[in-house]
């Protein structure tokens, strides 16, 4: 059931949500699957930029008669039958070109995308609808969803995104045809802030409409035109025309930027003699290096990030296939080197839970600059009526949902001058994540990243109860982003794994099925009052899951963990990971946590006061187990052979996992304490 409720802004609530709408919205939305419309605000950073006459590139005419042309300009105030909008599935458009549409459009653009999907769900990849323009200068705006890649894709990420880019590109061609539009402005959709690299981008565009417009009938716009802001966008987009439409060959803009500076550096050496060892510090390219051993860091066995994306791609995709089936002794696994000029490569596992801290480290950053501000909807009052007065309307999944998300919301506008985040992705924030915290806060802003007992936190301090606030929502929309890059990470190494789409389904159990009096007698001896039950149905997981019960060949265990709202929609879609729950004292090993009981869960995980309380009950393949310890990070070998480990830990009704597909989620039951 939907839940949906008003909360009224004044004083400091008004003030924080003026300056952090856009995060604020965000957090919302991930934390609580709770989307957000502010009213009756007037957020800061909105003026209106100068107008900036566009530019054309390039110009050519089909053989179906539909021009293409490629500019340069700004779509806020581009004059075209219609724009297109690069927007996310939920419609919510807090950042990039979508959060600038919506600003120069007006609430309109946003209530419009609201009552979208309050009526139909989310807007799929590779999907678009046409909604009326608001105050821009155009008749028509099309929000289409592109697909969505990781921070440094590999070839085999881009080839599987490539039909969902085209696809987004035909349905926005369709709404064309049916809308009978005559000019229309594409950006370059995926390639910014869903990492799509520009120039495939640009080369899957552009084919996609030169294919569309050779084969298509009934009504044709008179042209299509590419449209962005930033030259190296305009560049490839330029480019691909030439090639594509125009068979000329330009410069790539990398070729172009890259003849104006310096040419390409030498490999440098610099040797130092220690003891009988030389250390060589060189520098080139990793990829191309002739040695014995090549050493990489990755924080799983799919290798992401820009060092394992190079190997791979000079290795080629034998050793990601390798990576997943290859032993791993401590917290490294050896592959071939296939097409490296090596003998073997050292992967070196690294996820920030290594070393079992016993102690608490703690790590300041004073920041002194001024918080950036970003542009939102501006909610103006519909004419001839009243203004509306200033409030966050929330809808969500379920009641529940919502009244956790209006306590959140109420505990963090009361804040005095602390905000504290638990949240061990905490740990996945690299160099950008810190650039942008120095970025972020205001004068007299303190944040402490703390790690105690393998739980992660983050402390915000400040003179100002509103600036850290404002600090604090802008950390947790960073969190959200982490988050967001896990889920897609795990779901692509899912689809290798299982060779099956990642999907998943949360249907309520009826309560007076005999299912449902099952799960209740779990519950039988606590203060606990289920308020509901979610069967959780993910094929993929069950497919993993199997797997691995046959490779153990023992039997299953039901058993529960308490974990966080925020990440019950995650452990539904990519099952069960470390950093979700990790328990209040991790006496037994640094590994994925069940109880046998729901009364031994309440005591393994104490968490602050909640008006609802959140279990995942699962099936536990625990294997061959043995007593753990504190500081394990695997399970201890069996006997002499290193690399036959026991398969789990124990504790005093306990066990402790340390693969996430030897756990596959059955139910999420909600809570309420008596």
């Amino acid at each position: 059931m939907e839940g949906r409720l008003d909360i009224p802004l004044n004083g400091p609530s008004l003030n924080i949500v003026r300056q952090c709408g856009p995060a604020l919205c965000d957090v919302l939305q991930s934390k609580f699957g709770c989307v957000a419309t502010i009213d009756g605000v007037d957020f800061e950073g909105q003026q209106k930029k100068p107008t900036v006459a566009p530019e054309k590139r390039f110009e050519v005419q089909l053989h179906s008669d539909v021009r293409v042309s490629v500019w340069k300009g700004d779509l806020t105030n581009f004059q075209v039958d219609a724009v297109v909008n690069a927007a996310n599935e939920y419609l919510q458009h807090h950042g990039g070109l979508a959060s600038a549409l919506a600003t120069a459009g007006g609430p309109q653009i946003q209530k419009e995308s609201d009552a979208y999907t309050r009526k139909h769900g989310v807007l799929k990849t590779g999907n678009a609808i046409v909604c009326d323009s608001g105050s821009l200068p155009c008749k028509k705006i099309i929000h289409a969803v592109g697909p969505r890649l990781s921070a440094y894709p590999n070839k085999y990420e881009v080839s599987q995104a490539e039909p969902l880019l085209q696809k987004a590109i035909i349905s926005i061609l369709n709404k064309v045809k049916e809308s009978h539009l005559n000019t229309v402005a594409i950006p370059a959709i995926s390639s910014g802030l869903f990492n799509y690299p520009l120039q495939e981008c640009a080369n899957t565009i552009v084919k996609t409409v030169k294919a569309y417009y050779e084969k298509s009938s009934g009504h044709r716009p008179k042209e299509i035109q590419f449209v962005n802001n930033d030259e190296p966008t305009v560049w490839e987009m330029e480019r691909a025309c030439h090639q594509i439409l125009a068979h000329n060959k330009p410069k790539t803009y990398s070729q172009a930027a890259g003849s104006t500076h310096r040419s390409d550096a030498k490999s440098s050496t610099l040797t130092v003699q220690m003891g009988n060892v030389h250390l060589t510090l060189k520098k080139g390219n990793i990829e191309d290096q002739k040695t014995d051993v090549i050493v990489n860091t990755t924080q799983d066995r799919y290798l992401s990030g820009v060092i394992s994306t190079a190997l791979q791609k000079k290795a080629g995709f034998e050793m990601q296939q390798e990576m997943y089936t290859a032993q791993q002794s401590g917290c490294i696994i050896i592959t071939q080197p296939y097409n490296l000029q090596c003998k073997a490569v050292y992967h070196v596992l690294f996820t920030g839970m290594e070393y079992g801290h016993n102690t608490a480290l703690m790590v300041d950053f004073m920041m002194c600059s001024r918080a950036e501000t970003h542009s939102f909807p501006h909610r103006d009052d519909i004419p001839g009526s009243r203004a509306p007065s200033p409030q966050i309307s929330l809808s969500g999944p379920s009641n529940e949902a919502t009244r956790e998300a209006e306590r959140w919301l109420h505990d963090l506008f009361k804040t005095n001058g602390t905000v504290t985040i638990c949240n061990n992705f905490i740990q996945h924030f690299g160099e950008k994540e810190h650039l942008q915290l120095s970025r972020l806060m205001k004068k007299g802003i303190s944040i402490a990243e703390i790690f105690d007992k393998s739980r992660a936190s983050m402390v915000v301090k400040g003179n100002s109860a509103e600036d850290v606030v404002v600090a604090g929502l802008q950390v947790e929309a960073m969190l959200c982003n982490i988050q967001r890059e896990f889920v897609r990470e795990e779901e692509r190494t899912m689809v290798v794994m299982s060779s099956q789409n990642v999907s998943f389904e949360r249907k309520m159990v009826d309560q007076s099925t005999s299912e449902f009096k099952d799960i209740l007698s779990a519950f039988k001896y606590t203060d606990l009052s289920i308020v509901k039950v979610d069967k959780v149905e993910n094929a993929a997981l069950k497919l993993l899951f199997n797997l691995k019960k046959r490779q153990l060949q023992c039997s299953t265990k039901q058993m529960f963990q308490r974990i966080p709202a925020q990440f019950c929609e995650m452990v539904s879609h990519i099952g069960f990971h470390a950093e979700y729950a990790p328990p209040d004292d991790p006496a037994y090993g640094e590994g994925i946590y069940f109880a046998n009981t729901v009364k031994r869960a309440m005591e393994v995980w104490k968490e602050p006061y909640s008006e609802y309380v959140h279990f995942v009950e699962a099936e536990v393949l625990t294997g061959n187990s043995t007593g753990g310890k504190r500081g394990l990070i695997l399970p201890p070998a069996m006997g002499t052979d290193p690399f036959t480990l026991y398969n789990s830990l124990s504790g005093p009704e306990i066990s402790v996992v340390f693969s996430g597909y030897q756990a596959l989620p059955k139910y999420i039951i909600t809570c309420k304490i008596r």
